[in-house]
């Protein structure tokens, strides 16, 4: 009894000592800061190390997954904080010096500004700073495990590098995708196995099943790989349709016996399919495909879902601090965001008015990184901010979301006013294909003289499948009140 005495008294005693402590020493926001800085560079050692081997357990890619959401959140959070601050400090700078009066009325109501504001800073970075330990005490065993997977062979590249050329936040689709293609039956069904792939446009249906179709592991499984790009499978004669497939892949190895032969149907769909189309469809597949065949059929309709022989995979847009993560490095490349915290904090700002679109993020981080100067990026800013808001006001959407819905955006000249710069359509071309030599940065951020409508390059794509993205545009002179004004003088004087 005495001895279950004393162990009680002493948790007790231990338990109220950390607790005096713990309430008698609050640690500060810098200090937390400081805290999640470091436990930030372990998360990134872990998810670096990851990406570069070739994993398959499934339990381990959705851990490895919550990790690299808490590091981007924490990272967006700790630049938030930083930016913010920076900001602040400059706008107190300029109130002081514009107004020495009113140094004590400001000083009093930016102390209660300031107490709020750390007090919500300070929260948000303790949050980041739990999540992210919990996730990363939640790991020491999966670190252990990792170094048991076989490395991806890949040249040694930065961050910066590696997100450039290698898709971004897609390791653990990438792995399912792989894993539901690789699995074999023993007594494998009559029926096909179809995997659905859905999400909205530009989220990345096609990069996410190029790069699948990329992989070593896939190329000796499967003797030939076809695609059918872009059809809605609506009026056409289904035994002609063998005529539209492009045959990406072809393996000469062990497997293109007519026993061991398999292939990889892969299907882009344009729009929606009916059950009697499908049903039609994979008939005719039944017919012709060998045993071990698979089909994957992309879509941004949820309609396709019901055709899955298993669980479709369903794609979003990135998280804001994912995006954000992603935006900072393909604009700063090998720079250090912290020693231009200034241009740091114009560019969080910027990437919040992307969308979460990838190719708007590398237009603007590309012409953002080829001109490191202030000015330029206030300019952009500015324009920016009033050419959304009126593209809101007068179109009732971003510009963005009406090109993913192939309606025409109204983006305008930076440098030329009286113009507008309209975007009709988008369309991909293959890396064999030419394209063209005006950029559409360069028409809408610098002074290239164009009319009337024409092509333009948005972006060349660097990671599979290696699209170019190019744009049916137009410029147009825009009607201004001087304008009106001097054809109704002529009217006069004509009269």
């Amino acid at each position: 009894m005495n001895i279950l005495l004393s162990a009680v008294l002493g948790e007790l005693t231990t338990r109220s000592i950390n607790f005096l402590i713990k309430n008698s020493v609050k640690p500060t926001a810098p200090d937390v800061d400081d805290r999640l800085r470091r436990i930030l560079l372990r998360a990134q050692v872990i998810v670096d190390e990851a990406m570069g081997r070739q994993i398959t357990n499934r339990g381990i890619l959705q851990q490895l997954d919550m990790l690299r959401d808490a590091m981007h959140h924490g990272y967006y959070i700790i630049d938030t904080f930083r930016y913010q601050s920076h900001s602040e400090e400059e706008a107190k700078g300029q109130v002081l010096s514009k107004s020495l009066s009113l140094l004590k009325v400001v000083n009093s109501l930016q102390g209660l500004y300031s107490s709020s504001r750390s007090t919500q800073i300070f929260e948000q970075l303790q949050k980041s700073l739990d999540d992210l330990s919990s996730v990363i005490n939640d790991m020491e065993e999966i670190v252990v495990f990792l170094m048991s997977y076989p490395r991806i062979y890949r040249q040694p590249y930065s961050m910066h590098l590696l997100v450039g050329n290698c898709m971004f936040g897609r390791q653990m689709e990438t792995e399912l995708v792989i894993s539901f293609l690789l699995h074999t039956q023993p007594h494998a069904p009559k029926e096909l196995e179809v995997l659905p792939i859905v999400g909205p446009g530009k989220v990345g249906k096609t990069t996410l099943v190029a790069h699948v179709c990329e992989d070593a592991r896939v190329r000796d499984h499967f003797s030939e790989i076809l695609f059918l790009h872009g059809h809605d499978l609506t009026g056409v004669d289904l035994a002609a349709l063998k005529e539209r497939y492009v045959t990406e892949h072809r393996n000469h190895g062990s497997n293109s016996n007519k026993e061991g032969r398999r292939l990889l149907i892969v299907v882009e769909l344009v729009g929606t399919l009916t059950e009697d189309v499908w049903n039609r469809l994979c008939s005719a597949y039944m017919r012709h495909v060998p045993s071990g065949s698979k089909i994957i059929v992309t879509s941004q309709s949820d309609e396709i879902i019901k055709f899955g022989t298993t669980r479709a995979l369903s794609l979003k847009y990135l998280s804001h601090e994912a995006y954000w993560y992603f935006f900072k490095m393909v604009t700063f490349g090998s720079m250090d965001p912290e020693m231009h915290p200034k241009l740091a904090r114009m560019a969080m700002e910027i990437a919040g008015m992307m969308n979460g679109c990838f190719i708007s993020a590398n237009m603007m981080g590309c012409l953002l990184r080829d001109n490191i100067d202030f000015h330029f990026w206030c300019k952009v800013l500015a324009f920016l901010r009033g050419t959304i808001k009126q593209h809101v006001s007068k179109f009732g959407g971003h510009p963005v979301d009406l090109i993913i819905e192939k309606k025409p955006a109204h983006l305008g000249r930076m440098f030329t006013p009286s113009e507008d710069f309209v975007l009709h359509s988008e369309y991909q071309r293959s890396s064999q294909e030419d394209v063209p030599k005006i950029r559409v940065q360069d028409v809408i951020y610098g002074s290239v003289k164009a009319q009337g409508k024409f092509e333009a390059l948005g972006w060349r794509s660097r990671i599979p499948p290696y699209h170019s993205y190019v744009n049916v545009c137009e410029i147009r002179e825009l009607k201004t009140m001087g304008t009106k004004r001097k054809r109704c003088m002529k009217n006069r004087v004509a009269l």
